[in-house]
């Protein structure tokens, strides 16, 4: 094996298990990878110690014959996740010097389960963002170039680390966490495959909180395969996390056989948004003449209420927010402000705050605060929920009426250019979430798959949206459109 990086989880787990390859090697393949990707951006807290010890590690249990599936796989982690011992902050000033005492379910079970973790990866600030551009460690930037450009392009937010560093090759596969679309939006951008599972299949427990009832983790790799053997790792039970599902975890690989005869493929009319760039139009229609030929009967569906989708979840989002964030104040750890001699504990609270939080945090705090304020509460807040309610009504009709799942655009558009974006219009970067929050605000499993390019080289995906619980029929839909679009484009090696 030449370059070690070129692997899959699968092609890499089936080489270990063969003793053709060590943990210790692909390991260290990696580790030398990252370290000559400072350009990208992408791993902020690095940890080759730890790396090296857990390959080790792997690398026994192999020659053993006790080897799981992710046993030796080299990720990276979200910082978004409490790694004990590990700065884990959110991609957030104020949360700067805090290292947990404990480590997330979500990693113990990986770390149980053999992983290694190479580092963690960039964010946008308390996963508030969709572009990457919140962060206190400043932009991650996508290994894809538009054309003949030099541009720094967005990796989509906010795991765009996490998307950034599965598409250079830094590392199989990443943990991502998903509240509006922050998977599935950003694996659009670089080519890569990402799921995020019904809402209660993964334990939040350990993972920095954005919008409890709508934040769910899941992995991030460059193929469906990856994404079923790493989620089987990721899910489960955990009695820590009382909105985690008791249910137990299918063998999602054995599940992807590729065929889809005879199922039934929904393609809402209302996604057809007005001004919808033609590529994205096109890519959806290849993608469901895809599925047609692949024997899948196509059938138009209609979600009413999907316009309300968007500006119910900006309520939602930041009013939970609000309320999340409000433990930060500098008392007990991360970053505290410096306070004057006349300063009482009120200043302090409110210097840390201002100097502890970004622009875009402190947006959607003062906007959940607002909404969820007494004289605003029924028209804004209690509104939104029943929007809600209505959202995974209009999912649970067409589900009952014998969708199996749902075909639509992942984004409205490729990657833009970092910057291209500003603070003076924040309207346009919520957009990028049109096709997306819907999923989350209805607890729905929904995957992003690379299925084509745009007329400048950058990757497109499409997403696919699943029945509740029924993560394993989703990916391998996913599995046979991934077939069938035959994406293989690689980025151009630049940084």
């Amino acid at each position: 094996m030449t370059d070690l990086t070129q692997l899959t989880i699968s092609t890499a787990r089936d080489a270990l298990r063969a003793g053709d390859l060590s943990a210790i090697d692909l390991t260290e393949a990696h580790l030398t990878a990252i370290e000559s990707a400072g350009a990208l951006n992408a791993f902020v807290h690095h940890t080759p110690e730890i790396a090296r010890k857990q390959a080790a590690d792997a690398d026994v249990r192999i020659k053993a014959g006790d080897a799981p599936a992710m046993c030796g796989i080299p990720i990276g982690v979200k910082d978004l996740f409490c790694t004990k011992g590990v700065a884990s902050q959110a991609g957030s000033h104020i949360l700067e010097g805090f290292k947990p005492e404990y480590e997330s379910t979500i990693t113990t079970q990986l770390f149980d389960a053999g992983s290694i973790m190479l580092g963690k990866l960039n964010m946008d600030e308390f996963a508030m963002g969709s572009s990457n551009e919140t962060s206190t460690y400043g932009n991650a930037v996508n290994p894809w170039k538009a054309g003949n450009s030099d541009a720094e392009l967005t990796p989509g937010g906010s795991s765009g680390g996490s998307a950034a560093a599965v598409a250079a090759h830094l590392c199989l596969g990443a943990l991502g966490t998903d509240t509006g679309g922050s998977i599935r939006q950003p694996a659009a951008f670089t080519g890569t495959v990402g799921i995020k599972p019904t809402y209660g299949r993964c334990s939040r427990w350990g993972v920095v909180a954005f919008a409890s009832s709508l934040d769910q983790a899941g992995p991030m790799t460059r193929s469906v395969r990856d994404c079923a053997i790493m989620l089987e790792a990721m899910a489960g039970h955990d009695p820590k996390d009382s909105t985690s599902a008791d249910l137990a975890v299918p063998d999602f690989e054995a599940m992807l056989t590729g065929d889809i005869k005879g199922q039934t493929i929904g393609i809402p009319r209302e996604y057809r948004m007005d001004g919808m760039p033609e590529e994205i139009e096109t890519l959806w229609s290849q993608g469901t003449q895809m599925l047609r030929d692949a024997g899948a009967i196509i059938r138009d569906i209609s979600l009413p209420h999907t316009e309300y989708a968007l500006p119910a979840y900006y309520v939602i989002a930041p009013a939970e927010a609000s309320s999340n964030l409000a433990r930060y104040d500098g008392v007990r750890f991360g970053h505290r402000a410096d306070i004057g001699p006349g300063d009482g504990i009120t200043e302090m609270y409110e210097k840390t705050r201002a100097e502890g939080f970004g622009p875009e945090v402190q947006r959607r705090v003062m906007i959940g605060t607002y909404v969820l304020s007494a004289g605003f509460y029924d028209a804004y807040y209690n509104r939104a929920r029943k929007v809600r309610a209505l959202i995974k009504r209009d999912f649970e009709t067409v589900f009952a009426d014998g969708i199996d799942a749902i075909l639509t655009p992942a984004t409205p558009s490729s990657a833009f250019e970092l910057g291209s974006m500003t603070d003076a219009d924040p309207i346009q970067m919520y957009l990028n979430d049109i096709f997306t929050v819907t999923v989350n605000l209805a607890g729905l499993p929904g995957i992003a798959v690379p299925t084509g390019q745009d007329r400048r080289g950058l990757p497109m995906g499409l997403q696919l949206i699943g029945r509740p619980w029924e993560e394993g029929a989703l990916l391998n839909v996913a599995q046979c459109l991934e077939d069938r679009a035959g994406f293989v484009a690689q980025p151009a090696k630049w940084w």
